[in-house]
């Protein structure tokens, strides 16, 4: 039973059991989120340290020390965004180029690929010596994040059992949420060297480029990339390894072929082919998830948490380990996610999230509004400081069990396989050019709406909620070879999915 109606098939599962070497090759997979995870985490705390901004943003300390500082506007730099940013257009076009490699050398080679240009980043940025160093770096780390994040989530739909995939999917946003506070831990130490504390943060790096490195070499391609390039024993092995011996492996096996034949039969390319009619559902969600998950504005009070934390008045180790809290936070949340997300389905993860993100972003808006107002150089009391603080947690545990893992599992489990590497090359763009967006022009937000800034995101929250009530159909439970036929039965989306081999449209439910 899969969103109110059975789906017709050989098995939703095919007898597959939750196997040692399904677990422990997800979770190797899984591990590319922790480059993302340090990145995000390590950007905000670095950006903070005086001995990183001395050298490189002389400009910013001036504002710091002027006693009439707009506490808003301390970080306002462009150049000082651009550090942080240019990672992401960097990914966005690195995204885009995966989807074509990953057909053409399959899901392990590309994130191999990832968390070498990581690795490369990563020393390129510690031994930076000038800000042309400093964005080298980031580019690379950029394609390094582009690539992986474009594999990792297909890999793990692809090879985790039907009735799992939402608990093993996750793991990719929970390594995230893990590489996250990793970086704060690392901030909060580091920040206490007053000399290279900075190049320490931003070259531990390869730790996390060198575990995904070691866990790609050990892990066999995915059973759909493989059929996808004629290799047909190594999809067999493959499935026999992760499925356990009781699962009708040839059952599956015929499935993918058969998904493939399909795709191979169409001679126009992915992209082109997810433009028409028939995949509009699927473009839109490719489009509408990510957008919706970065205008939750998680991404900048991530990235910026330890400057959002100075901005309200807490002092620079308080404010570094704030970004800690947060951060462990948002772990545990997700991990609350693996638990529940295949029990109780996608849907209602995402009300309940969207409505607690809403109450949070809304009352800290109201608080920074009351306390501090049009006075930009008040400063929050402390009491109304940790209210905010803890208002920030709430608000990333809404997100940590709902748009969190949730953006990453929906495009990974949704799209055909014809178009599955276009889809998701596409989500992932929208994702890394929306962050390169967001992270550019947030301390420019924050300076200019105050504490309207919070206000903005809670009115997306709102929207996207209702766009999930309405459009998203409950996807837990369903094998990815029959995922089309619950598009077909959607009230909506229904009309656009046209059965080719007829001509006629299906009937809606």
């Amino acid at each position: 039973m899969a969103g109110g109606f059975i789906i017709d098939g050989p098995s939703q599962d095919y007898g597959a059991r939750l196997t040692a070497s399904v677990i422990i090759t997800c979770i190797m997979a899984a591990s590319g989120g922790l480059i993302f995870g340090y990145d995000i985490g390590i950007s905000g705390g670095v950006t903070a340290m005086e001995s990183f901004l001395k050298p490189f943003f002389p400009s910013v300390l001036r504002k710091m020390a002027d006693a009439k500082q707009d506490e808003y506007c301390i970080f306002d730099s462009e150049v000082l965004t651009a550090f942080t940013s240019s990672l992401y257009i960097a990914g966005l076009a690195a995204s885009l180029v995966a989807g074509r490699f990953t057909k053409a050398v399959g899901r392990q080679a590309v994130m191999l690929l990832g968390g070498v240009a990581f690795l490369v980043g990563a020393a390129i940025n510690a031994a930076a010596m000038n800000i042309e160093m400093l964005i080298l770096g980031r580019i690379l780390l950029g394609v390094g994040v582009g690539f992986t994040n474009q594999a990792t989530p297909v890999y793990l739909a692809e090879t985790a059992p039907p009735k799992w995939r939402g608990v093993f999917t996750t793991g990719f946003q929970l390594f995230i949420a893990v590489g996250v506070v990793a970086a704060g831990l690392t901030n909060y130490g580091t920040s206490h060297n007053s000399t290279w504390g900075w190049r320490l943060s931003l070259g531990l790096a390869a730790a996390p480029a060198a575990i995904i490195l070691l866990g790609a070499l050990f892990i066999p391609d995915t059973p759909s990339s493989l059929v996808q390039r004629g290799k047909l024993d190594d999809a067999r092995a493959a499935l026999r390894r992760i499925r356990g011996p009781a699962a009708d492996v040839e059952a599956e096996l015929k499935d993918i072929e058969r998904s493939v034949e399909e795709a191979s039969k169409m001679e126009e390319g992915a992209f082109r082919r997810i433009l028409r009619r028939r995949y509009r559902p699927y473009l839109v969600m490719a489009v509408a998830i990510p957008l919706f998950q970065q205008l939750t504005g998680i991404i900048v009070i991530a990235f910026f948490s330890p400057v959002l934390f100075r901005t309200v008045g807490f002092g620079s180790d308080t404010a570094l380990m704030s970004a800690v809290i947060l951060g462990a936070v948002n772990l545990a949340s997700i991990i609350v996610s693996t638990f529940v997300v295949d029990r109780y389905g996608r849907k209602l993860l995402f009300m309940v999230g969207g409505a607690q993100m809403i109450l949070c972003q809304v009352s800290v808006a109201w608080i920074l509004g009351a306390k501090i107002g049009s006075d930009a150089q008040a400063a929050l009391p402390r009491g109304y400081a940790v209210a905010v603080l803890v208002l920030m947690c709430a608000y990333s545990a809404g997100f940590g069990w709902s748009w969190g893992p949730l953006s990453w599992i929906i495009p990974s489990e949704i799209f055909p396989v014809e178009i599955r590497s276009a889809g998701q090359s596409i989500s992932v763009a929208i994702n890394m050019g929306l962050t390169f967006v967001q992270t550019q022009t947030f301390l420019a937000m924050l300076c200019r709406f105050k504490q309207g800034t919070f206000a903005f995101y809670a009115a997306w929250v709102v929207v996207m909620t209702a766009f999930v009530a309405l459009l998203l159909p409950e996807t837990k439970g369903v094998p990815l070879e029959f995922m089309s036929e619950l598009w077909r039965r959607h009230w909506y989306w229904g009309r656009f999915l046209v059965d080719e081999r007829d001509h006629v449209a299906t009937p809606h439910p």
